[in-house]
């Protein structure tokens, strides 16, 4: 019985198609290993051609800080009470942050102690399997804070039901970071290829509805919750990213990574939008970490 070999002396039709398959998969792994991807394992990341930024388009306003003093004057009385001082209070709580972030310093001292900053939590938060070294080059904290209006009493439905107060939120700034890294391919081996990326995510708005929850004093852990968004509500995110992907030939601003940056946001702020405020004295971390943890898992029983 004859044996049929692939491989012989002569061509054949099925060893062109073998080798023509050989020679398409070859070009193409050289093209995306020498144009888009960085095999070299001494440059964990690599600064762009030029650092995106995004800008505010034109005619598009910033608001004016929130200075204490400067409340709403048009009130007068038999008004409902304005939700302005609050929003003084929130803009002096920020400021308070974005000073200690920079370590009390201005100027371009505390812009790069403020980026250092951001660039150890990014690095220590980074999934090490998945993306190599975080670079922050630059990070724009604002200068506005959200401002809260419409202040709405939801009076209790029933019975042991807390009371709970909506407001509407919107915060307009200018809050961007730029960062570049690299994704790690780890087929056939760790670290096979890195893809370099570099990215700049701007935020200029963010609205939505906000629950206050205020404690219930027969409860035995009480606290005080925010929950954002409300339930049953939706909430608008305008987030601008620039991108470059890419070795030596680069791809620009890919759509595909724009919105995955949004999905992932959206879900984060879904996932973690609630938080609960400790009272002093009524109170433990723990005990009320344990309190959520039972809330979870109720609510995981009551879906099965």
């Amino acid at each position: 019985m004859a044996t049929a070999y692939i491989f012989t002396l002569q061509p054949t039709f099925t060893q062109g198609l073998v080798l023509g398959q050989a020679s398409i998969l070859l070009l193409l792994f050289l093209v995306l290993k020498y144009l888009f991807f960085d095999a070299d394992p001494n440059r964990p990341y690599r600064n762009a051609s030029y650092q995106p930024k995004v800008e505010p388009a034109d005619g598009e306003p910033i608001p004016a800080r929130v200075e204490p003093g400067q409340f709403d004057t048009s009130l007068r009385g038999g008004e409902p009470e304005s939700s302005e001082w609050l929003n003084v209070f929130l803009q002096q709580v920020l400021d308070a942050y974005r000073v200690k972030l920079r370590n009390g310093l201005s100027g371009p001292e505390g812009d790069d102690v403020a980026r250092q900053r951001v660039e150890d939590f990014a690095n220590k938060m980074r999934p090490t399997g998945f993306l190599d070294y975080i670079k922050v080059h630059s990070v724009d904290m604002g200068s506005s804070a959200p401002r809260l209006s419409r202040a709405r009493i939801r009076r209790q439905l029933a019975p042991g039901v807390d009371p709970e107060i909506d407001y509407d939120m919107n915060y307009i700034d200018s809050v961007s970071i730029s960062i570049s890294t690299s994704v790690l391919l780890n087929y056939p081996f760790p670290s096979f290829v890195r893809l370099p990326v570099s990215l700049t995510i701007s935020l200029s708005l963010f609205s939505a509805c906000v629950r206050l929850t205020p404690p219930n004093p027969h409860s035995p852990h009480p606290t005080v919750t925010f929950t954002l968004p409300a339930p049953h509500s939706d909430f608008t995110l305008d987030i601008k990213t620039t991108s470059l992907m890419g070795s030596r030939a680069k791809l620009e601003d890919v759509p595909k990574l724009h919105e995955l940056i949004v999905h992932q946001i959206r879900r984060i702020i879904l996932e973690k939008g609630t938080w609960k405020v400790v009272l002093p004295g009524l109170a433990s971390v723990s005990e009320v970490r344990e309190d959520v943890k039972m809330e979870r898992k109720l609510a995981d029983d009551g879906f099965d």
